[in-house]
Order: structure tokens, then C-alpha cells, then sequence
């Protein structure tokens, strides 16, 4: 029996998942790594440190105070110990006098100079360099220590924050903005946050690292803020700001990028009448005061007497009267709703209210607005937004 012909058509339809799943994988992006080569000297052999001590004596006081010099043999875990566990086998260059038949760390590009590190100082802290913005920007580790150094931390060149301002110097005029965290005076440093080997001091997400310290903020809440939930850098620049607060803009411009002004804001204000009045919600005395009934008009001045006995006052026309002037005009509400949102947002980052939660003042109990006179004055009822 004759063979059935292969569509063209269907073997295109076939050829289709794999190219999706190909060009869905180019889309995530490769994973960059810097590739390191580890170098080597041809025909030489270890000849132990006492013979490198013999033309080098200078750098075998210095090397014999640092980390490197003071390891012991079982550190080494069967790794060549001394100078030549970095410099490489000197039999030649011991021989001949040939610089060129040792590894000298200034002729070393950074791959080289890495890989010679790595054999050592693979884990823990370090276990990600090759993945780092810094070994992915060409630089190698002699750049921030210095191997031979004997007091510095971490044989690094320089400490830290000075260290990362030799290159980060837009970093270093972020830290002297008005508002910044503590690192020019000296309560904190660039190592608190970033590991230079990797990228932040935490395995999870950016927002832990910052909720290490501002554990406050973490919630849970009822209400949360979207950008608390993705990133503090979203409305924080953690460097340094002139916004209060290290915001990256001023209230009310930053949040006016994610969220619409409210309706009020375009309102246009109007003068006050002089029956435009609140009423204290506590007399003078501190007793909490009874809200008059609506549609009459107490005097100016008056109080709703204390109540004796635990009997609440049967007049409702005591309340001392709040007259309410618009000395703003007709730039009030814009001046309300267009100046700073958390003085009505208070916790931005998180809280177990709506929005936009208020009472009334006077909670009406019925269609005849009789209330127990609590809350605030125009008050939202619970609108929540």
C-alpha cells in the first residue's frame, strides 16, 4: 500500500511550537556570564616561597601580615601555599629572571586575574561573581584589593564608601542630597545593601532587603499599595533625594504618575455665607457635645451644657458653633486636593482603611437625619475609591 504524501501545510503546523518556544525563550533574554580562562606557564614548576623570599623581601613582610600569608597548610586543602599559589609555579622565572614566566597581575587581563581567585574563593559571598555587573563590565578583582595588604578589611585598596565612589560618583552626590540614608555619616555603607561579588545583600526580592531594616512597612495590610507589594524603588531612590523622605519626586507629582487627581481639584471655591457653620464635636470642658438637630440655627458662642448624672442633655441647641470662612477663594480646593496627598493618606504604604474613610457628623439613624452626632463634619459615609 502506497505511503499517504506529507502535507507541506502540516509540517509547517508542526514546526510552529518550536519555533514559539524558541523565540519565547529569546524574548526572557539570555543569562549573561562572564566566561573566565585561568592561565598558565608552560614547563614550570613549584620551587616553594622561601626561594621567592630570596629576591622578594619586601613583599614577603608585607604578604606574611595579610589574610594570605597567615593561612595555614590544612587551609589550603592540598593548593600549592605561598606565593606561588597565585603567581603560579616559579621554577622558570626563578631560573631565568623572565618576568614573562611568572603571573605578574598587572599584565593579566581581568578574566585571567579571576579565574586565578576563583580557585579559592567559590562560595558563600563570592559564588556569583561571574554573574556580577562587575565582572560583566571587564573589571577583576586587583581592581578593589590588593593582595599583599595587611590592615585594610577584606584587603581591599581603600574603604568602604570611599572605595565605591572611585567609580559610583554619581552615587556619591545622590548621598550628600538633603535626603539620604546615613552613609556620609557613617552608620552605614555601600555593603549593607550591595554585595560587590553579586548584586543585593538578599536572595529574595529587592523590596526584603529594604523591609530588613523597615519591617514596619511589610504588612500584612487589608489595603496595600501596589508599589510596596513590586518595588520601594518605584517611588524611593534608596541613594539619595531632594524629596523629603528619599522620594524620587515631591508630593503631589509622584503620586499624579500612577494615580488621577480627584475630582476636587477642579473645583473652583466660592465665598463662605455666614450660615456656613460646624459644630464642635467637645465642649469646653472636654465633654463630648450633642449635635444640634438639622435646621436649627444655635447662637454663636454657646455650648451644650455638661451632662450630670449620666443623663444626656435634652436641648439639642447647645453646640457651640465653628463659623467656616473661605479666605483661599476660589483657589481652595485646588489648594486642598493639589498640595500634599498623605495629609489625608497618611499610611501610604499600607492600611487596614479604605481610602477614603470618613463618618458624618451626624450618622442619621432615619430619613429625618437624627443621629448621635459622631464623626466629622461632611464626612464621606465610607466612600471608598
Amino acid at each position: 500500500m502506497p505511503e499517504k504524501p506529507v502535507n507541506s501545510k502540516s509540517r509547517r503546523l508542526w514546526l510552529l511550537p518550536v519555533v514559539l518556544i524558541v523565540l519565547a525563550a529569546c524574548s526572557t533574554g539570555a543569562i549573561r556570564e562572564k566566561i573566565l580562562t585561568l592561565p598558565v606557564i608552560e614547563g614550570a614548576t613549584y620551587v616553594g616561597q622561601e626561594t621567592c623570599e630570596g629576591c622578594h623581601e619586601d613583599y614577603a613582610v608585607s604578604f606574611a601580615k595579610s589574610i594570605h600569608g597567615r593561612l595555614a597548610n590544612f587551609e589550603f586543602m592540598g593548593a600549592e601555599k605561598g606565593c606561588e599559589s597565585c603567581h603560579g609555579p616559579g621554577s622558570l622565572h626563578a631560573e631565568e629572571g623572565d618576568n614573562s614566566k611568572i603571573l605578574r597581575y598587572s599584565e593579566l587581563n581581568a578574566e585571567e586575574s579571576a579565574a586565578v581567585c576563583v580557585k579559592c574563593h567559590s562560595d558563600g559571598m563570592v559564588m556569583d561573581w561571574t554573574f556580577s555587573e562587575h565582572a560583566l563590565s571587564d573589571l577583576s578583582c586587583t581592581d578593589c584589593h590588593s593582595v599583599h595588604a595587611s590592615k585594610a578589611t577584606a584587603s581591599l585598596k581603600a574603604s568602604d564608601p570611599q572605595l565605591c565612589y572611585g567609580c559610583h560618583q554619581e552615587q556619591q552626590a545622590k548621598a550628600n542630597l538633603p535626603s539620604h540614608h546615613p552613609v556620609k555619616e557613617g552608620k552605614m555603607n555601600c555593603s549593607d545593601c550591595h554585595n560587590a561579588h553579586g548584586e543585593l545583600q538578599t536572595e529574595e526580592q529587592a523590596r526584603d532587603l529594604c523591609l530588613k531594616c523597615h519591617s514596619r512597612y511589610q504588612g500584612p495590610f487589608v489595603f496595600e499599595h501596589a508599589p510596596v507589594e513590586e518595588d520601594c524603588s518605584i517611588c524611593h531612590d534608596p541613594h539619595g533625594t531632594v524629596a523629603n523622605n528619599l522620594l524620587q519626586q515631591n508630593e503631589p507629582f509622584l503620586c499624579l504618575q500612577c494615580h488621577e487627581s480627584h475630582f476636587h481639584a477642579t473645583r473652583l471655591g466660592g465665598t463662605a455665607s455666614a450660615a456656613n457653620v460646624a459644630f464642635s464635636a467637645t465642649n469646653p470642658d472636654g465633654s463630648l457635645a450633642t449635635a444640634p438637630t438639622p435646621g436649627t440655627k444655635p447662637a454663636a458662642g454657646t455650648a451644650t451644657p455638661a451632662p450630670t448624672g449620666g443623663s444626656t442633655p435634652k436641648s439639642p441647641l447647645g453646640a457651640e458653633v465653628i463659623p467656616i470662612t473661605n479666605e483661599l477663594g476660589e483657589h481652595s480646593w485646588q489648594l486642598a486636593f493639589g498640595t500634599k496627598c498623605t495629609v489625608c493618606h497618611g499610611v501610604v504604604h499600607g492600611s487596614d482603611l479604605p481610602s477614603q474613610s470618613a463618618p458624618s457628623v451626624t450618622n442619621p439613624a432615619s430619613s429625618a437625619g437624627n443621629g448621635d452626632g459622631q464623626g466629622w463634619p461632611d464626612g464621606g459615609g465610607g466612600l471608598t475609591r
